[in-house]
């Protein structure tokens, strides 16, 4: 027998799809996206949307919200009262299905956000089927015990009656109205066996894309195609805010990269609703820095998430129970994302997990401070150095895959980088280097 032979397989099945290879991910408000608020007000964004290069359109919940326990004058999104319906403050079937049909029409994708762990105390579920609940110490149904989501109330997913609900719910939406694929809150506090039946069932309707709002490797096993990437949100953030040394970033991508399997997808952001709700706009979060970890989230290694409103300036906290529309503008964020996203899909080394190259660091002279680092593939090689510090840096780079003729992205400058080659940067300065095999 071979040494070959004694090899095990993968135990991660999955395969990314073609169209994925390098897409972005855009998340929408509906309720605060348009002046509107509705399904409509989407579908007149659109092109506004596809203008910035984004291939995947994930909804929040667009489910009826819980009366009973409801925070604020409208609830939380996320206090589902009725898995087959649709909210009416988003509009009726006939909306949704012309807002899929134009997203599908322009060649992009549409993923609804799907709440598995919890349901509205006024769920029909509760009355019907009581069993399917965790209960507490005192046998009473059971908010999350750690945080304040007392507006819902949690499933047991020991009762095999309740996943098979959820599959048949999960696969209502599919069917019926061909959404691709899912964004499943809290992804981690139900079990991983079930997102393996329920991925099953989905895919034999149709192949679907599934992201998991956690961080656990396993799930890419047989279920999802893309995990958060928290642990990259909150390195960035710190070093934002003085709190980590960049060694902690450069931890985070050997960890990407040994940890993690390959044809994996992590989900890279700056914002999103929760962010800004609780945390801060994307400049409270990142301060002076923000320009550069956009700049790392669309081409270092993952699928790059904007939250509506970044484009525009992102420049307040969206009410997360009440309507508060997106302020709409033009803003410098908004064309750094464009001219951005334009370069990650036209160079494949940029392209999203298996299908893109990895990152390969170059040593400097000013480490930790200064991480700087090539993607190459197919001829052509992009060279990315961020000063991610609040004072100026001089610095110089060894060994030699930082080497040769480039156009720098920004300036649009050709540069010739060699041995002696030394860049001076402000507090938080960045430049892309980019040499094509064209």
């Amino acid at each position: 027998m071979s040494a070959q032979e004694y090899l095990p397989q993968s135990p991660y099945k999955l395969e990314q799809p073609a169209w994925s290879k390098n897409a972005v991910i855009y998340q929408v408000n509906t309720r605060q996206f348009s002046e509107q608020g509705n399904f409509d007000g989407v579908r007149a964004g659109l092109s506004h949307i596809q203008a910035l290069g984004a291939d995947i359109i994930w909804l929040m919940p667009v489910h009826p919200i819980g009366e009973k326990n409801r925070k604020g004058e409208l609830g939380s999104p996320y206090a589902v009262k009725d898995y087959l319906a649709l909210n009416p403050e988003f509009g009726d079937e006939e909306n949704f299905r012309a807002l899929i049909a134009d997203i599908h029409a322009r060649g992009m994708k549409v993923i609804l956000d799907w709440v598995p762990n919890h349901s509205a105390w006024d769920n029909p579920l509760v009355t019907e089927h009581p069993e399917w609940y965790a209960r507490d110490y005192k046998g009473d149904f059971r908010p999350s015990p750690w945080w304040d989501w007392d507006d819902i109330i949690e499933f047991d997913y020991n009762n095999s009656a309740l996943r098979a609900y959820m599959i048949e719910a999960l696969r209502y939406w599919v069917e019926e109205f061909d959404i691709d694929g899912y964004r499943c809150d809290v992804a981690g506090y139900v079990p991983n066996d079930f997102w393996t039946q329920a991925r099953t069932a989905l895919d034999e309707i149709k192949p679907v894309f599934m992201l998991a709002e956690w961080e656990n490797r396993d799930l890419h096993e047989r279920a999802f195609n893309m995990t958060y990437a928290w642990t990259w949100n909150e390195t960035m953030h710190d070093i934002a805010n003085g709190t980590a040394s960049v060694d902690k970033l450069r931890k985070y991508y050997s960890w990407n990269e040994r940890a993690w399997p390959a044809q994996a997808y992590r989900m890279t952001f700056v914002s999103n609703h929760d962010k800004n709700a609780w945390d801060g706009t994307q400049h409270e979060q990142f301060g002076d820095a923000l320009e550069a970890a956009i700049i790392l989230s669309v081409l270092g290694e993952g699928m790059p998430l904007i939250h509506n409103g970044q484009e525009a300036g992102e420049n307040k906290r969206l009410a997360f129970f009440e309507r508060d529309p997106i302020d709409w503008q033009p803003h410098p964020i908004g064309t750094l994302y464009a001219r951005l996203i334009a370069l990650k899909k036209q160079l494949p080394a940029l392209w999203n997990g298996p299908y893109g190259a990895r990152m390969i660091q170059v040593p400097n002279s000013c480490q930790p401070e200064v991480f700087s680092f090539v993607r190459q593939q197919a001829g052509d090689t992009v060279f990315v150095v961020l000063n991610l510090c609040n004072s100026e840096r001089s610095v110089q780079f060894s060994e030699t895959l930082f080497q040769g003729t480039f156009t720098e992205l920004f300036s649009d400058e050709t540069v010739q980088l060699t041995e002696t080659s030394q860049l001076h940067l402000n507090a938080w300065d960045y430049r892309v280097f980019v040499s094509r095999s064209d």
